[in-house]
Parts: C-alpha cells; structure tokens; sequence
C-alpha cells in the first residue's frame, strides 16, 4: 500500500474520532504515527487538522498537558541543579482519568501496536529537556532520574547509587563498629537525624558515613563489613576492608585521598568499584587475643594449643546449622599463671568468645587446655580477603 493510500485511511479514520472527541496534535498524531513510520507526532497531527480542517480545543486525553512541557523544564533544571551526571531517564505520574481516556480511544477504534499517553509525554519532555542541558537521554543504567508529577505539578530527582571500596584502621580503643540508629526513625531517615539514619557520629561506620556524606553530597549510606571487632578492640596494619552503597549521592566524581583521617579512624584506599560483590566474602584474619584462665596454665596445657595449627574448627548455630573454618598458624606467650596470650591466622566468620570459652565450637581453647578460658580482649593485626 502507498503512502498516500496509507495517509487517505488514517484522514478517514481521523474523521470520525474527531466527530467525537477534540485531540491535540500530539495526541492525535500519536495514534497514527507508527503506521506511516513518522517520527514527529505533533507534526502528523497538525498535518491531519489542517487537512481535515478542524481546530482542535482542550485535548479530550491529555487536557492539553503537551502545552505544560516547557513549565516542567524549568523545574526539572532547578530541581537537578545540585547533581553531577551525564545521562538521564524521565518519567511520568499522570492522572488515572488520562490513562484512562486513552484506553477507551485505542479500544473504541480498534488502535493497536501505538505509543500510550504517558510513554509519549515522557518521550517529548526528554527530547526538550536534552536540547536544554545538552544531556544525554537514555532508557537504563542512567545517572539521574527525573519523574514529572503531571498530579501535584512536581518533579522529583533521583540518582544512581555509586559503590565503594576501602579499608579502614582502628588506633584507639573504645570506637564501636557500627552506629546505633535515630531513636526517632529507627535509621529509616527523619528530619531529627537530617535523613541519615543516624544521629551521632561516634563509631567507625558514622565517621566512614560522616565523610561519604560530606564529599558525595549523599544523605544516606549502607556498610558492607568484611568481619567485625569489638568496641574494645584494634584494627591495624592495611586495616579492615569494607564496602558501601552510597544513596542519592549529588556528587559523582571526587578526588580522594589515599588516606583520609576521620575523627578517630583512618580510611584508606577509597574508590569507586563498579559492584558490591554478592554473597559471603571470604577473608582471613590474624588477630591477637588475651584470654584468662580458672585454673593455673602449665606448659604442658598450653601446649595442646598447638593441635589447632593448620586445622578446622566446626562451629554450631543454634538453628542446627553446621560450618567449618580453618585456623591456619598459632603461637602463645604466657604472661601470668592465669593469662597468656594468643596469636591466631584463622578464616573469618570464626567467633572467637565462643572459640575461647568452648560454646558451640570445637575444639576449643578451655576443652584442649581443660582449662575454662575466657576472651579478655582481641585485636586484629591484618584481615585480607581472599
């Protein structure tokens, strides 16, 4: 079929939906530009009108929300002002009643395989909008986000989640790992808080967070931790690794430090990384713990340790659940007739309290030792990751 006979049955048909419903030229256009392999709805339907003249009034679909275009540019500008990115995605929240209109027109006509209201809205306030910034639109992977909200006259930003990599050192003593949430939201995010999650600053996870938040321009962050340590205890050498999933983040591209010193930590190696790695990550740990014991240490109880060089431990879950970790190197120094302390390579995920006491992990230090031992204090030397 030619192109003119094509163009002769969509007048045809044009005719008769305009009898009944008055439509925009893009709305109008819309609805047959597919067929005619057009790529400018407006142009088609402003074609049709004069062909047919007919003046089209208020857009029985749309309420003429084409017209609006340029009022929501403005506030897509302002409200993206404070982002860094390259491309973006528009989207659109719409009235019920027009998506509803919609329907019925394609339905009552029998218009099929055709772009919906909001799909072509969405499209035309790109386009605009990429003209005006000089962005580039795109329809996955983007930077930025911009919903339109044709209901409230709105518009919101939302931007890509960056991830990041780093490891961090402990010096001091009495620094617990991870922050206690906002009483008031219970780290959900509120106005008492500023939307963190958190009120204080005064752990290793609030001074990472604290530092993210200021650089990145982000509001909210979630720790990945490879091991953990308690409040009491050290992290030395290259430090703890860890990852984090930066929400909302303004900022995409900083200059970091290779060494950034937080309050009470220090953080190095911080950088981008495309992912955080999924499922458990293995890792090992040399740590140094000082345990106390009951009954008097003699050389020959201590010496059973060494049964623990190059060897497994199995560890039981409450839930019944069953797992296996190796202790790869251990040495002792006895300090008192009831302290000594030890030095362990081990895998992670080890629970060194129950290790030492003898709950739920065998062997243990107080079974070979027949000895009941308890963990005074640990510190961590090095954690790699394997």
């Amino acid at each position: 079929m030619t192109q003119d006979k094509k163009f002769s049955q969509v007048l045809d048909l044009s005719k008769k939906i305009l009898a009944e419903y008055d439509l925009c030229d893009n709305c109008l256009g819309r609805l047959f530009a597919k067929k005619l392999h057009l790529t400018s709805n407006k142009l088609l339907g402003k074609k049709i009108h004069k062909k047919l003249k007919i003046q089209n009034k208020k857009c029985h679909i749309c309420k003429n929300a084409f017209d609006t275009v340029h009022f929501y540019l403005e506030k897509m500008q302002s409200a993206s002002s404070q982002y860094q990115y390259k491309t973006f995605l528009v989207g659109a929240k719409l009235k019920p009643s027009v998506l509803d209109r919609d329907d019925h027109i394609r339905s009552q006509f029998k218009l099929k395989g055709i772009d919906a209201v909001k799909t072509s809205i969405t499209r035309e306030i790109a386009k605009q909008y990429s003209k005006k910034i000089h962005k580039k639109p795109v329809q996955q992977d983007q930077d930025l986000t911009i919903t339109v909200d044709f209901k409230t006259e709105s518009c919101e930003v939302h931007s890509k989640s960056l991830c990041l990599s780093g490891r961090y050192v402990k010096p001091v003593r009495d620094v617990p790992q991870k922050q206690k949430p906002c009483q008031n939201c219970l780290g959900k995010g509120c106005v008492t808080c500023n939307h963190h999650g958190m009120a204080e600053f005064d752990s290793v996870e609030g001074m990472i967070c604290k530092y993210i938040f200021e650089k990145f321009g982000a509001v909210q962050a979630k720790i990945t931790w490879i091991g953990g340590e308690d409040t009491t205890s050290l992290v030395s050498g290259k430090g703890r690794p860890f990852f984090a999933k930066i929400t909302n983040p303004k900022k995409r591209k900083v200059t970091i430090p290779k060494t950034v010193i937080s309050n009470k930590i220090k953080i190095h190696n911080l950088k981008q990384i495309a992912k955080i790695p999924q499922g458990p990550i293995p890792f090992r740990s040399k740590a140094v713990l000082q345990i106390t014991t009951e009954g008097q240490i003699t050389p020959e109880s201590i010496a059973k340790l060494d049964e623990l060089n190059n060897n497994t431990v199995a560890i039981y879950e409450k839930s019944g659940k069953r797992s296996e970790k190796k202790i790869h190197s251990v040495s002792y120094v006895i300090n008192s007739p009831n302290s000594f302390t030890l030095k362990m390579s081990l895998d992670g995920g080890i629970p060194l309290k129950h290790f030492v006491s003898g709950d739920d992990v065998f062997p243990n230090v107080s079974d070979l030792m027949s000895n009941k031992s308890k963990l005074e204090q640990f510190d961590f030397d090095e954690v790699s990751t394997r």
